[in-house]
């Protein structure tokens, strides 16, 4: 009955909301939907496998799109202590529009051949002129921003060497650079940018004196962009990585040969994670850093310093970058002793703990949404074949059949999903090596057989794992007789 109206996984409807593919969570869905309404923060406790990652990436990507951008700026009164810019979204679109009153617009058809080619718009096989994005030609079919120097018509194993290794393969440029003899000899550079909307923007010297010029007024360097994903994961980050730092220069930020100091900071995870998700899996493993975490969450802002004490980086400080995230953590059950008790107290008190499922009971309902995540592994995977009805059905058997003897729950489906992505793959594998059109029932029960730990499969060969280190170390003896044995 689950499976009215479903010949293969590829009838079934994926939900457009990541939320809404999480299965077997309810009741964590239902604080996560809070937790993005009211901005809290979480403590995700279970077993590694059944989807913690998974819920703070659809929190992340249900939240509004950021709307600052951070900054730092040269300061001319004390270089060491680089300003800090926080622009906004209509802030940028004005810098922009700025910049691009310079220069003419054309038609990629107007520009060298090359230059169209490196932009991206122009095959480099047949010519023909087509979107920017479009990787394959749509009159030819090869690749437009390949250019072949292996002959694949007389060498068998061309299209290994091209599509496997790549050579000769480029990507299409923002920009490209040329240059132009004016009229009394002397020489002037162009620019060409890829504009958007199957345009073209043609720079002349006095375009790029104008932009530069722009450009001059504030030097300034992004540390955090405005267009970015609002999901940052820092499990196992070190130090620098979660904090911050400003890298070293030799020349001491020598006027002339030296690096300023604000073109050195770099924003940690805290920083990047702005107005968005910071999510550490593992969480007890950061050890003294959760004390970081800590006072990043309660001041919602933490400065960026040198971190070498012996680099010249250390005399480098930019004060109170933002950092207002909603932060995710996660662990096993054994480690929860390892959290940071304040940090744990930070969390409920602005946000929750949630003990996620292993199992869900095995009802219409829950089998579906089974099959739902079945899909979903495959559409992920793009490499494998869609699953007919016959492997639908074995891999819902041995959803329950895990649950019992893993969490020892009857008449439930297991959620521990990352195990079970890896056995549809490895039939989808099978089926693609056979050339098979679905994964079938056969598939799977073939993968069930290879997808055994390495623990039981040698058990299975040599009776215990003990035995199996023993032959593992066995070396050759030679006896007397010229006879041969192993110790």
């Amino acid at each position: 009955m689950y499976l009215d109206g479903i010949e293969t996984t590829r009838d079934v409807k994926i939900p457009t909301n990541p939320l809404d593919r999480i299965i077997g969570q309810e009741h964590a869905i239902l604080k996560v939907r809070s937790a993005i309404r009211q901005r809290r923060n979480l403590l995700l406790v279970g077993p590694p496998g059944i989807g913690k990652s998974m819920i703070a990436q659809a929190l992340a990507l249900n939240l509004p799109k950021p709307t600052q951008e951070i900054r730092v700026l040269h300061n001319p009164q004390n270089p060491e202590r680089p300003l800090l810019e926080i622009v906004t979204r209509d802030k940028i679109e004005r810098e922009i529009r700025e910049q691009q009153v310079a220069g003419v617009l054309v038609s990629p058809k107007e520009v060298p051949s090359f230059v169209a080619e490196q932009l991206g718009f122009r095959c480099s096989s047949c010519g023909e002129i087509s979107n920017a994005n479009e990787s394959i030609c749509p009159k030819c079919g090869s690749n437009k921003y390949s250019r072949v120097v292996w002959n694949r018509r007389t060498s068998p194993f061309g299209d290994i060497i091209t599509e496997v290794f790549e050579i000769g393969v480029r990507r299409p440029e923002a920009e490209v650079k040329t240059t132009k003899i004016r009229d009394d000899g002397t020489e002037a550079v162009l620019i060409y940018q890829n504009a958007g909307n199957g345009k073209i923007r043609v720079l002349d010297q006095s375009a790029i004196e104008r932009i530069k010029k722009i450009k001059e007024k504030k030097q300034m360097k992004v540390l955090v962009p405005l267009e970015r994903i609002p999901f940052v994961q820092a499990t196992g980050a070190s130090e620098t990585e979660l904090l911050g730092d400003v890298r070293h220069d030799p020349y001491g930020s020598h006027p002339e040969i030296g690096i300023p100091a604000y073109k050195r900071v770099i924003p940690g995870a805290i920083h990047e994670a702005h107005e968005g998700v910071l999510f550490i899996d593992e969480l007890p493993q950061l050890e003294y850093l959760q004390n970081f975490i800590l006072t990043a969450m309660q001041e919602k802002k933490f400065s960026i310093v040198g971190r070498n004490p012996h680099s010249a980086g250390a005399a480098v400080k930019v004060k109170d970058v933002p950092c207002d995230f909603i932060f995710v953590g996660a662990c096993n059950i054994k480690d929860l002793g390892r959290i940071l008790p304040p940090l744990r107290s930070r969390i409920i008190g602005n946000g929750y703990e949630i003990l996620l499922e292993t199992t869900m009971p095995d009802t219409e309902e829950n089998r579906k949404k089974f099959v739902q995540f079945i899909a979903q592994e495959i559409e992920i995977d793009g490499r494998i074949p869609h699953a007919d009805r016959g492997a639908i059905d074995e891999i819902i058997k041995e959803a329950k059949k895990r649950a019992l003897e893993i969490d020892g729950v009857r008449n439930a489906l297991t959620l521990r999903l990352r195990d079970m992505g890896g056995l549809i793959r490895l039939a989808g594998d099978l089926a693609k090596l056979e050339g098979s059109e679905f994964i079938e029932r056969r598939h799977i029960r073939e993968s069930i057989k290879d997808s055994k730990p390495i623990e039981h499969q040698i058990r299975e060969k040599y009776g215990s794992v003990w035995m199996g280190m023993e032959k593992d170390n066995a070396v050759p003896l030679r006896s007397k007789g010229g006879g041969e044995g192993y110790v």
